[in-house]
């Protein structure tokens, strides 16, 4: 039996199909559909036949399946329990390979059936075929590090919603909402402490200050809860050359480069620029059959938390950064239609500066001036 043995993997986040080479298949190939309690294994070894077998999601069982089959190779998807497993292969010395879930390879539109079994099979098919599209797994520091990263912007979330949620009940009684940053300091949180009770005090009438006073409960916790988060990221960023590199950037915060420097550990990985922005989520989707060819908004296939910093980031930087207003000024053609595409592309421009610093370890260089028309 020949299959074909894929090669290097891509880009983080980036799908690169695997390439067809003649081997003899020595040792069993197992593709694994991961669930949250319970994982279906597909076994295909050199009689030609896929076998099925399913197992409790945990290390002792898949290590016992690992020593059970010895595969030369684990096919897995990524997932939330990619990671672990991805380590636990590392660490028995086996080949595993995540498949890119987001790749047009993997798609199911027209299936009319679609289990576990189909899904661990399809698997070990699409890498005999050499069409496994995958993606490289970054060592667990640096998953660490992103899942910080994620936690406290679900933090900075919730603390939007309740300033929200804080407003609507003032204003629902008729009392100004708070605006501003000065607003949520200590000092206006005692302002609107001042309307608050403790809700087991409150009368029918008044049960408004109860839900304020819960609110402003909730919001002192997540500002201890941010407070934390915080002090570990800025301890984590202090020790990274990375940030301090990207720190450099007139604009460009602790929070932003920390998180570039994170979804971006190892530069050169990525070839070019565009590989870069198609990671980043912010190619535009194409559509092009015969003389048709149409191009949509940005893919958003990268991950959410860096595109979203970028183009916050990118309104920043026109406050502080010549290069950026004059990026911003170009794109948006100086009228008001075309702001938010201008941003997007602008974060799309930082995105790949930021990946070229990093590349060569160098510091901001902005733009040379154009020389005067004569």
């Amino acid at each position: 039996m020949r299959v074909a043995t894929p090669s290097q993997p891509s880009p983080h986040g980036a799908c690169k199909m695997t390439t067809t080479v003649n081997t003899i298949l020595a040792a069993p190939i197992l593709a694994i559909d991961l669930g949250k309690y319970k994982s279906v294994a597909c076994i295909y070894d050199s009689a030609e036949s896929f076998r099925f077998q399913s197992v409790p999601t945990s290390r002792a069982e898949l290590i016992r399946l690992f020593e059970r089959h010895q595969p030369s190779v684990v096919l897995i998807e990524a997932c939330l329990l990619s990671g672990w497993v991805y380590d636990l292969c590392v660490e028995k010395g086996i080949r595993c390979l995540v498949a890119n879930t987001a790749s047009e390879a993997w798609k199911f539109k027209h299936t009319k059936r679609k289990t576990d079994r189909d899904d661990a099979k399809r698997l070990a098919e699409l890498y005999m075929l050499g069409q496994l599209p995958t993606v490289a797994v970054p060592v667990r520091e640096v998953r660490e590090k992103r899942a910080l990263i994620q936690t406290r912007q679900r933090l900075v979330g919730r603390r939007v919603a309740l300033h929200n949620r804080i407003r609507s009940i003032l204003v629902g009684q008729g009392l100004p909402a708070p605006r501003g940053k000065k607003a949520w300091t200590k000092i206006g949180l005692a302002g609107i402490a001042a309307h608050a009770r403790p809700l087991l005090e409150c009368a029918e009438a008044d049960l408004w200050r109860g839900r304020l006073h819960l609110a402003l409960a909730e919001v002192e916790q997540v500002q201890e809860l941010l407070r934390q988060a915080d002090k570990k990221l800025d301890a984590l960023a202090a020790e990274q050359e990375d940030v301090a590199i990207l720190e450099t950037i007139p604009g460009v915060g602790t929070r932003t480069a920390e998180t570039i420097a994170a979804y971006l550990p190892e530069p050169q990985r990525f070839r070019t620029s565009k590989q870069v922005s198609a990671y980043g989520g912010f190619t535009p989707r194409q559509y092009q059959s015969s003389e048709v060819d149409r191009r949509g908004r940005i893919s958003k296939r990268g991950p959410a938390t860096l595109r979203k910093l970028l183009v916050e980031c990118a309104w920043v930087m026109l406050q502080y950064n010549a290069w950026a207003r004059a990026v911003y000024a170009r794109l948006s053609r100086g009228g008001t239609s075309r702001k938010k595409q201008a941003i997007v592309a602008l974060a799309r421009k930082l995105l790949v500066r930021c990946w070229a610093m990093l590349r060569d370890r160098t510091t901001w260089r902005p733009e040379p001036a154009a020389a005067p028309a004569t």
